[in-house]
């Protein structure tokens, strides 16, 4: 028993000892330091308020314009608000009457005039017609582009008329080649552009052609024409697939006031045709143009497509006119267009540019016998009104000259 109460107070003992060891380190170990203070930190102005969170404004003695000294002798003065100028609206062109433009434009024709007409006179005021002579007067009508039939036919009646005529002045052979001449052309063929159809709708007119022969600016110039002959016109844009097309022939009609409709690039052309030939009806305008794509001859895809235009347009009205342009320097390559578009579209008329220049005036002929088709118009230069209706004692009288 008394070794149990020793053994408990010894470890009373202990425990106290320890505990007391415990409390001195505590006391020597440094407390640490206080946090810094925080400093005093300046708020940044505040920012301008609008709406309800803006301050109310404060009472103010403000100036008018009249208490502000100015400097003396400155002569300032307050400034004008600058004056903004409308833009004028140019003044509608007047097209040249129609009447009579061919005779105006026969020196056009000079040219041809040297390699067609004059060639033949010179050939007839031999002395003697030869073989020789007729063959080089076949040639020269064939090198005009005349065409091979149209020349035999020619040739014929002309040695014909001279063999009973006997006597051959000058006088005598310039009247005998014009009277041929114009024969060969054919003077009571219908040459007028049919633009007034019957029941009070406007004439609907479509021009096409190959890429490069001028299509566009012929519709353009075409409308000139009508505009100059007391028409309303309405243009349709249906070459959708050139670039630019739509406002080069817009450019045309506000020159003379006949509206544009058009569509975007690369859309339907034949709604295009069909949205023209609408307004033209709800407008009651006369005429109604609508310009097709540069259809490329050789490729069919593209023919079904004016097909296509054609059948759409003929919906509201059958197509009075569809005017097929040739370039005139094309020779030949003109014919084979001309046999290739006939076959797509019923051909009515035929307009033929570039006959300034180095074109020869015999592919009137040519073209006409391979369509059946009368000329209708001729392009003789760039100008606005170089468009001219085809009259054949004009256009013959500019081949052989005065």
């Amino acid at each position: 028993m008394d070794i149990v109460i020793l053994a408990v107070v010894i470890a009373v003992v202990v425990i106290g000892a320890i505990g007391g060891l415990v409390v001195g380190s505590r006391r020597k170990k440094p407390l640490p330091k206080p946090p810094p203070a925080a400093p005093d930190l300046t708020a940044p102005p505040a920012e301008p308020h609008v709406g309800e969170e803006a301050e109310t404004p404060r009472d103010e003695t403000r100036r008018t314009i009249e208490e502000v000294d100015l400097p003396s002798g400155s002569g300032a003065t307050l400034a004008e608000p600058p004056v903004v100028e409308e833009l004028e609206v140019p003044p509608l062109e007047v097209p040249e009457p129609t009447a009579g433009r061919l005779v105006r434009l026969r020196s056009r024709l000079s040219r041809s005039q040297s390699a067609l007409g004059k060639g033949l006179l010179t050939l007839l005021s031999r002395e003697h017609l030869d073989e020789d002579t007729w063959e080089e007067i076949e040639d020269t009508l064939l090198t005009a582009d005349v065409g091979v039939r149209p020349t035999q036919e020619l040739v014929e009646r002309l040695r014909e008329r001279v063999r009973v005529l006997g006597t051959r002045t000058p006088e005598e052979l310039r009247g005998l080649l014009r009277e041929e001449l114009i024969t060969l052309v054919g003077p009571d063929m219908d040459r007028a552009v049919k633009t007034e159809p019957p029941a009070g709708k406007p004439g609907i007119v479509m021009v096409v052609g190959v890429n490069g022969t001028g299509k566009t600016t012929t519709t353009g110039k075409l409308a000139r024409v009508l505009v100059a002959d007391g028409r309303s016109v309405v243009l349709g844009a249906a070459d959708t697939f050139r670039a630019a097309a739509a406002d080069q022939l817009q450019t045309w009609g506000e020159r003379v006031g006949a509206h544009t409709v058009r569509g975007p690039e690369g859309g339907d052309p034949a709604s295009v045709a069909f949205d023209a030939v609408k307004e033209g009806k709800e407008t009651g305008s006369d005429v109604v143009l609508i310009d097709t794509a540069g259809r490329l001859h050789t490729k069919t895809g593209l023919m079904d497509e004016l097909g296509k235009v054609k059948r759409v347009v003929e919906k509201h009205a059958p197509l009075d006119e569809v005017l097929l342009v040739l370039d005139a320097t094309t020779g030949q390559n003109g014919l084979i267009q001309a046999r290739v578009f006939a076959e797509v579209v019923d051909i009515t008329g035929i307009v033929l540019t570039k006959l300034d220049g180095t074109a020869k005036g015999g592919i009137v002929v040519a073209v006409q016998r391979e369509l059946g088709v009368p000329v209708k118009l001729i392009g003789l230069g760039e100008g606005a009104d170089d468009l001219a209706p085809f009259e054949p004692e004009a256009f013959v009288d500019a081949l052989i000259g005065d």
